[in-house]
């Protein structure tokens, strides 16, 4: 740890071997910045994907609906049936019978917020939440075929496996996202310091001819690289944060970008890309410094 540590701290004297400014600086403060801002972007999608599949997985985990299709004549004494097996059936916490309104409203965003639900052959709908201990799904099903024949059960297993499969590859792909970028930054900052190495070809072997190793005109290269990727990131993450900040919240955007960006010790995370990027510029650094310097004759 040590000596990677003085690798950072250098030596103000080799220092003047790197050229401060000019293409490769700004390539290597551009590409971190720009960098750490996408970074900012997959990590949050990365952990607001979880929280989604986590959220969409108890929302349904624990409700359930049973769907009542008979005559009109018949569909009050159906739902009081139900209800009633419903009450002595194990691990069912509550249950009740949606009223018109309700039925109106959940058909709203297809059909508009006019529909005569009343006039319409519409099934109706029994809402159920279960206790911890859960129900016995298949057991229900039967006893509802025998005394309720037109009443379906529905545990919504078929709706949380896809919302939940989806988020799992959503946050996938947020990851996968952070490695192509982490590579996509230790290449351009190889290729900033490799044109710096080569720029100074002329001031390179003349150290050599006074005695100065490679190893000490490295640590020059990766000293001077590896802060300047660490300054790049962290502006870089900054703004990402600041954006992420920005984007709209449940009231503005609705229900499907409600948790899209970062929340508690979340905000804590973005914070680590700012080292990591300066951890990858110092071995990319490092890395393209000795074998330029093999070639340098």
């Amino acid at each position: 740890m040590k000596r990677r540590l003085a690798w950072l701290t250098g030596d103000a004297r080799a220092d003047r071997v790197v050229p401060p400014t000019g293409a490769p600086a700004r390539l290597t403060l551009l590409t971190s910045a720009a960098m750490a801002f996408l970074a900012v972007f997959a990590l949050t999608l990365s952990l607001a994907t979880g929280r989604l599949a986590e959220r969409w997985s108890q929302a349904l985990a624990d409700g359930a609906t049973i769907r009542i299709s008979a005559p009109p004549e018949q569909m009050a004494a159906q739902t009081k049936v139900v209800l009633d097996i419903l009450a002595v059936t194990p691990g069912v916490a509550s249950a009740r019978a949606l009223d018109p309104a309700e039925t109106r409203a959940l058909l709203a965003p297809w059909f508009g917020p006019d529909l005569p639900v009343e006039s319409l052959p519409i099934p109706a709908l029994v809402e159920l939440r279960e206790d911890a201990a859960g129900l016995d799904a298949e057991g229900l099903r039967l006893r509802l075929a025998a005394e309720v024949p037109g009443a379906v059960f529905d545990d919504h297993a078929r709706w949380r496996r896809p919302l939940v499969e989806a988020a799992g590859r959503l946050r996938a792909l947020g990851l996968v996202s952070l490695a192509l970028i982490g590579g996509v930054a230790a290449a351009m900052v190889t290729l900033a310091a490799r044109a710096a190495l080569a720029a100074n070809g002329q001031v390179i072997r003349v150290l050599r001819l006074i005695g100065a190793r490679d190893a000490y005109i490295a640590r020059a290269f990766v000293r001077r690289f590896t802060l300047r990727a660490l300054a790049g990131a962290a502006a870089g993450t900054l703004a990402g944060m600041v954006a992420v900040a920005l984007l709209p919240n449940a009231d503005a955007a609705g229900g499907f970008l409600t948790g899209l960006g970062l929340s508690g010790t979340g905000w804590l995370w973005p914070l680590a890309i700012p080292p990591f990027a300066a951890i990858v510029a110092f071995w990319a650094t490092r890395a393209a410094a000795f074998r330029t310097l093999r070639e340098v004759q």
